[in-house]
């Protein structure tokens, strides 16, 4: 039997990945603690597992090549600790499909970002594609602008976009010379140190009052970051970092359903038509994608 290739096995992780995010915002709204500090605990219980994951599997660690590549793990880290203080914090403010969605208008920078640093060639149908996605998405969503802290958190939660976007191209750039576990490791690092001073400012660093919170903290910091964000790295070592991003709106999708299932907020038929219309878009841009990384 032929064992599936990187390649093969790469969509497939993607959207495995996407599917664990898509709990985060859950398990931000159960956090007993505040939305800066939750981010923080996420990253560095995150931190044994891929030290294990990192000592098990690569024998680079400490090599002249991971040192080469810390500046740009440190600033990989920063970006994705920006993303998850600014969306955690917009999780609070505005409903969870209206953060998911704002957050992930991600793929609008990672294209531009891709075609700009990477070469990445970006064809008319791709950017077909992503309109779909991006629409569906907000069908979906069924979110409008308002005003008072709803308009605060969508305002939030586009910047972690722009945050987001970054850290996705600069987690393809590293992935091309180091392994998904070296990559996962160093910049959860650098991301958790960025976040304790943050939560300290902002919040006190707290810790959350019952072994029912810190379950919450260990599963976000398993099942959405070392499992999801994970299988994203592993994906963008094989597949275009701007068809990566635009097939990440799979996670809106399952943000909404997971909400509905979990929290009880309200979802309505349009939302519905709002997924095939994201599926629709995914499928188009994967055809103009293939073979371009």
């Amino acid at each position: 039997m032929t064992r599936p290739t990187p390649l093969a096995l790469a969509l497939p992780a993607l959207l495995a990945g996407a599917t664990a995010i898509a709990l985060a915002p859950i398990f931000v709204r159960l956090s007993e603690t505040g939305p800066v500090s939750t981010a923080f605990y996420r990253l560095f219980l995150s931190l044994p597992p891929l030290w294990l994951a990192v000592t098990l599997f690569d024998r680079a660690i400490g090599t002249r090549r991971v040192a080469s590549r810390m500046p740009w793990l440190a600033l990989s880290g920063f970006c994705f600790a920006a993303d998850l203080a600014t969306w955690h914090w917009s999780i609070v403010l505005t409903s969870v499909s209206s953060a998911t969605l704002f957050a992930n208008f991600a793929p609008i920078w990672v294209t531009l970002g891709a075609w700009l640093f990477l070469g990445e060639r970006i064809a008319g149908g791709f950017i077909a594609g992503l309109v779909i996605a991006l629409s569906g998405a907000a069908l979906v969503m069924g979110v409008s602008m308002g005003v008072g802290n709803q308009l605060a958190g969508d305002s939030l939660a586009m910047v972690a976009g722009v945050f987001y976007g970054g850290y996705l191209l600069l987690t393809k750039f590293t992935r091309a010379q180091l392994s998904t576990a070296t990559v996962m490791f160093y910049s959860a690092v650098a991301s958790a140190a960025c976040l304790l001073p943050a939560a300290w400012l902002s919040e006190g660093v707290t810790w959350p009052a019952s072994l029912d919170g810190w379950l919450v903290l260990v599963a976000l910091a398993l099942v959405s970051h070392v499992g999801g964000q994970g299988l994203i790295a592993f994906s963008l070592a094989h597949l275009p970092v701007a068809f990566s991003s635009v097939a990440l709106l799979f996670q809106p999708v399952l943000a909404t359903a997971f909400a509905w299932w979990l929290l009880a907020e309200p979802i309505g038929w349009w939302q519905g038509v709002g997924g095939i219309v994201v599926l629709a878009g995914i499928a188009i841009a994967h055809r103009y994608s293939v073979g371009r990384s």
